[in-house]
């Protein structure tokens, strides 16, 4: 059974950690800041109670105290260090020099593309992204992106890896600039800006048209199939009766233009006395309720076929 390493123990690394041994799995974690791991044991106490999840969960995550000891015997390493070039670069040198000679190395970047920080290592080719959703312990989803020099074998470990432990893996053919999720999230933030900012819709009106709209089919569904359903011809029927509006209506979308300093003090002003944290504990609380509904209904789908 394979050993996890988490490098990098904040939001991000301690979700991970939970995910991997809600799955039966050991984890290894180390973070540079010692202060982080003497508060391990209490953050992850709390982030399983938010969720409802098993206290026992916490019983196969270990902190350690260097780098070397939540490396060794590990056969998987997820990153979660801070998103600044240098830094990952400087981290995965160590990474790469201390891991056992066969693991696969995974970074949780959203934002910096494997051949940004990997392309010198000796080990490079064992290298990859494994971007998440935050929090990943409630939201599966999983964008596995190699560069150039990335063995496939790599790619198809850390595939098997995730689908095994719950996440569902999708994988990337080649490096992209914001992977699939951002660049899909950019375009629809963008024109949610755009339209907030030129007083076409309220903030509320706005997210409750994607919470109550968009958001219900898209919660079991893509937007693919969301338009192979919406015509009785399937896409071919779709293409044929609102490809043209949908064009038009894309030609005229917002681009980053959107993204101004106005519109974050109008949003803003929508959320007054908003305490952030309590709040980012109720969506993963209601995240981990629409997760496990989801996964009840998938399973029983395919139990009835």
């Amino acid at each position: 059974m394979t050993t996890i390493a988490i490098i990098g123990a904040g939001l991000i690394g301690r979700s991970w950690a939970y995910v991997f041994a809600r799955a039966g799995l050991t984890v290894q974690v180390w973070d540079q800041n010692p202060e982080v791991i003497a508060r391990l044991p209490q953050d992850l106490a709390e982030m399983i109670a938010d969720v409802g999840g098993d206290a026992a969960i916490a019983g196969r995550i270990h902190g350690k105290a260097t780098m070397a000891e939540a490396l060794k015997g590990a056969g998987f390493v997820q990153e979660s260090g801070p998103e600044i070039a240098d830094i990952k670069k400087a981290l995965y040198i160590e990474i790469d020099r201390l891991a056992e000679p066969d693991a696969v190395l995974a970074s949780s970047s959203s934002a910096l593309m494997p051949s940004v920080f990997t392309a010198d290592l000796p080990g490079r080719a064992r290298c990859l992204v494994a971007h998440p959703v935050n929090p990943p312990h409630v939201v599966p989803i999983v964008e596995l992106c190699p560069a150039d020099y990335t063995d496939p074998k790599a790619m198809d470990f850390a595939e098997a890896l995730f689908r095994q432990v719950g996440q569902v893996p999708a994988r990337l053919t080649r490096e992209i600039d914001g992977f699939i999720l951002n660049r899909l999230q950019a375009v629809l933030l963008a024109e949610s800006l755009r339209l907030v900012a030129e007083g076409v819709v309220s903030v509320q009106g706005l997210d409750d048209t994607i919470r109550h709209g968009l958001g219900r089919r898209w919660a079991f569904m893509g937007p693919l199939e969301t338009i192979t359903l919406n015509a009785p011809g399937g896409v071919p029927d779709y293409m044929r009766r609102y490809g043209p509006v949908m064009a038009r209506l894309t030609d005229d979308a917002a681009r980053g233009e959107a993204f101004t300093e106005s519109v974050a003090q109008t949003i803003a002003a929508a959320f007054p006395n908003l305490d952030v944290a309590a709040r980012q504990r109720w969506r993963d609380r209601e995240l981990a309720a629409l997760d496990t509904h989801l996964r009840d209904r998938s399973e029983r789908n395919e139990i009835n076929g």
